[in-house]
């Protein structure tokens, strides 16, 4: 690949990023989970401790601070806003289709259109072009295994194995990453690949002593970075926190997840959608040919991305993002099936090889215009429905434009299906953003409960407090978190405190409670009460 292939694909993926960034600064931070760790955040900043994460006045066991220190990085150059926890998911993702590509380059150096066609694949990826936007912490998660990854193949292909380190150091670095992103669980997208290369290994096989050293080596390199954190802050946060952090949260959630249980057949059933348009589309399919396992680069994308989903279809807890990193794997294993021999990959196909990427995009925006005016009716979206409208509208024309379009190369259609792909899901993001808004902008909540604080005056909520309005106001008191039916009686006991209520029914409000401020939240209302009269 020359200089001005790298460019325009660089420029043309760039602009793609761009609009789905462009998208995700539309709308606010979304509760639950986004709110959350922005609260963690601001907590930690509030309190001036780097070392332990804090939600509501509490350690915060459930995640790792890595996420929460590039927050607070961007907030010591930028000063305290929101935008630039806007912009971290769309620089990882960056990160992650660059080191898709070198990727590529370092397992097929002899065919570099597969470097070419698989960052198109991935940022298309309908999950993967959502999260791009999303402040989670798999997009981080996907970056440093990828990372591993290609620290991996290149103590593979350079023979690392023979005493130089320099990929065992990017697979140590990949695996400290992963560590801090998301905790042990993120060890399993990268040892099974390390542990079983004796597996996909076809040429150009190491020492199998010197190669397992250089793992471990790896291992403890990417141990002892977590641990540089996790003693310390295992101390600061008490006996509970320190169960929780080394073994309680992961073992409870691979054996019997407490928030996010679902059957065995979850995956199954959601990758068509989670990587569509490609995951169907009969091209790449086809080009995936008997002789084709014999590639050691194919075996090692393959048989990694089978090992996770196999997995984690066992762990009893299961959320669409949990899969995240291996679509860099997949994206692998569609441009190097794309790409056959090399002739193939410059060869057309027939006249209706574009039809089902195009009829997936037209079915999305079919789902959405006649779920529209369902969902307005559920949650009371009036006339900022017509925005879904509009949204669907645009996938459907998407979807028409590529059908239109007369099949070509394999890097020419890729592109074709990737901007029709990153349109229709721009759209439909900024779509939703449009008609959910009200519902679920938590600023005019924010800062009444800042003027309250500020006043002096005690704050609780009668449910399990997320963090929701913490960033928001920018508050720097715990709220005092209650039972439903404990609301009336702390009002009681605190006549000049305020209480957030939700309800989807006025009926559930308190009757001993006024109601001096409500509004739409979610699919239903909140309210801030106070004491009678």
């Amino acid at each position: 690949m020359n200089r001005r292939d790298a460019r325009l694909d660089a420029t043309w993926l760039l602009a793609l990023l761009l609009l789905l960034a462009a998208a995700g600064l539309a709308r606010p931070l979304l509760p639950i989970d986004e709110t959350r760790y922005a609260a963690v955040a601001w907590e930690m900043w509030a309190r001036g401790d780097a070392l332990l994460p804090v939600l509501n006045g509490q350690p915060y066991h459930h995640k790792p601070p890595l996420l929460f220190w590039l927050i607070q990085a961007g907030w010591a150059v930028f000063g305290v806003q929101s935008w630039w926890l806007r912009l971290l998911p769309p620089l990882f993702a960056a990160g992650t289709l660059g080191l898709a590509v070198l990727l590529a380059r370092e397992l097929w150096p002899q065919r570099p259109e597969v470097a070419r066609i698989a960052p198109f694949v991935l940022l298309a990826s309908l999950l993967f072009g959502y999260f791009a936007t999303a402040l989670m912490f798999d997009m981080l998660l996907s970056f440093f295994v990828a990372l591993g990854l290609l620290g991996l193949a290149r103590a593979w292909r350079r023979g690392d194995a023979g005493g130089r380190p320099a990929g065992f150091v990017l697979l140590g670095l990949g695996l400290g990453g992963a560590l801090f992103s998301k905790g042990p669980v993120g060890l399993l997208h990268l040892l099974p690949a390390a542990l079983f290369a004796p597996l996909w290994m076809v040429e150009q096989r190491p020492p199998w002593r010197r190669w397992y050293a250089g793992v471990v080596a790896a291992v403890l390199g990417g141990a002892a970075m977590i641990l540089a954190w996790a003693i310390p802050a295992g101390f600061a946060g008490g006996e509970a926190y320190r169960a929780a952090i080394f073994w309680g949260q992961t073992a409870n959630r691979m054996v019997e997840s407490f928030a996010h249980r679902a059957p065995g057949w979850f995956y199954l059933v959601a990758l068509p959608w989670m990587l569509a348009p490609w995951l169907l589309w009969p091209r790449w399919w086809r080009g995936l040919r008997q002789g084709m396992l014999a590639d050691s680069g194919l075996r090692l994308a393959l048989g990694s991305a089978l090992f996770c989903l196999v997995f984690f279809s066992f762990v009893s807890g299961k959320r669409w993002q949990y899969l995240l990193p291996e679509f860099t794997l997949f994206a692998l294993v569609v441009a190097r099936a794309l790409a056959g021999r090399g002739d193939e990959a410059a060869r057309p196909p027939g006249r209706w090889s574009l039809l089902l990427p195009a009829l997936t995009l037209a079915g999305v925006g079919v789902v959405v215009l006649v779920a529209a005016p369902r969902l307005a009716a559920r949650l009371d979206l009036a006339e900022d429905a017509r925005a879904l409208v509009l949204g669907g509208a645009l996938a459907l024309a998407c979807g028409a434009a590529l059908l239109l379009r007369r099949p070509a190369a394999a890097l020419v259609d890729v592109r074709r299906v990737a901007t029709a792909a990153v349109i229709a899901v721009a759209g439909l993001m900024v779509a939703v953003d449009v008609a959910m808004r009200e519902p679920y902008d938590l600023a005019e909540v924010g800062d009444r409960l800042s003027q309250l604080e500020q006043a002096g005056r005690p704050l609780a909520i009668g449910d399990a407090y997320h963090g929701q309005w913490t960033l928001a106001g920018r508050l720097r008191r715990p709220l005092v978190t209650l039972p439903p039916d404990g609301v009336a009686p702390w009002l009681a006991a605190h006549p000049d405190g305020r209480a957030l209520f939700v309800y989807r029914d006025a009926s559930e409000l308190p009757a001993a409670a006024r109601v001096e401020y409500r509004r739409r939240y979610r699919g239903g209302w909140i309210a801030i009460l106070a004491a009678p009269g």
